[in-house]
């Protein structure tokens, strides 16, 4: 079994801080309790910690119609899912197909709109579904399409996170909505880790992104929220490092591969109730990034 539990590659994918994710949940007595992400994308740190069972019930949002469409597909259509996994054919002639019906959702049906976004995910370039195709469309490049396409293994993931589907709620909500009408039914019990779309840079990452007055007005919504605990990751440019200035943070270096290089410093915020594990906070980063990550530092801001 692959050491990842998402089956979709995602750009700024944060299943590699899932350790320092869990010791939060672990220090605020939130164990076994409900885990939230208002950005779900690939949910890499959702499903490594619902299916190792740190967590009981985990909530998946994303504005994306298209994610949404794929991660309903495999928790409730998941036998017709992995068998067009099986059959499918990996080659450019089937990529534009599934390109054209990634661009015309209207016309097609749930699972089919699912599946294209989960073909063009692990066929793309990192991830990137308005990217290009792994190895060109002429496939001579280093590496061809089906490099990242490996059938059993994320049947595999997919059966798995089936399984598990009565512990999962799924949202096709604008974040903002979410935020100020569904985190009002959540328990008390729970974590909300909220991972938007980088500040910078985004319109080629991701096809749902923010404009800078999002970000501020998000920033806004996300601090009135007093009932449950919640964290924040973002680039730590100086417009939100501005907008979260009274919250505690930390700030470390990090780098993706999403078709060209990013780099750029990160940060994690904390509501006001959320006790951070200090001692171990920097440990945990540097044991999820490894060689991604240099010159970690620890701030009250």
């Amino acid at each position: 079994m692959s050491r990842n539990k998402t089956p979709l590659r995602y750009p700024g994918g944060k299943q590699k801080l899932t350790p320092f994710i869990r010791e939060i949940i672990l220090s605020n007595g939130l164990d076994g309790g409900h885990y939230i992400e208002p950005y779900a994308g690939g949910a890499g740190v959702a499903m490594e910690l619902l299916v190792s069972g740190d967590v009981e019930h985990v909530h998946l949002n994303d504005s994306s119609y298209h994610i949404y469409c794929f991660w309903s597909a495999i928790l409730n259509f998941t036998e017709e899912f992995c068998n067009k996994i099986s059959s499918c054919v990996l080659n450019i002639e089937e990529w534009l197909v599934q390109r054209e019906i990634l661009r015309n959702p209207e016309n097609h049906t749930l699972i089919e709109v699912g599946f294209a976004t989960f073909y063009l995910n692990r066929t793309n370039r990192s991830g990137v579904l308005g990217g290009g195709v792994i190895g060109g469309l002429s496939q001579n490049g280093k590496w061809k399409l089906d490099a990242r396409f490996s059938k059993r293994d994320l049947i595999e993931r997919i059966e798995v996170i089936a399984s598990l589907k009565h512990a999962v709620s799924l949202y096709n909500k604008d974040a903002e909505i979410f935020f100020s009408n569904d985190v009002k039914s959540l328990p008390e019990k729970s974590l909300i880790y909220i991972d938007p779309p980088y500040f910078n840079k985004s319109n080629r990452l991701y096809l749902n992104h923010y404009k800078p007055g999002d970000h501020e007005r998000i920033a806004g919504v996300v601090q009135e929220m007093e009932r449950v605990k919640w964290i924040v990751s973002y680039d730590a440019v100086d417009e939100i490092m501005k907008y979260y200035s009274n919250r505690r943070s930390f700030v470390y270096d990090l780098q993706y591969n999403a078709s060209r290089a990013y780099k750029g410093k990160e940060v994690f915020i904390f509501s006001d109730g959320v006790v951070v594990p200090r001692n171990s906070a920097i440990s945990y980063i540097n044991f999820a990034l490894k060689r991604e990550s240099k010159n970690l530092h620890f701030g009250v801001q």
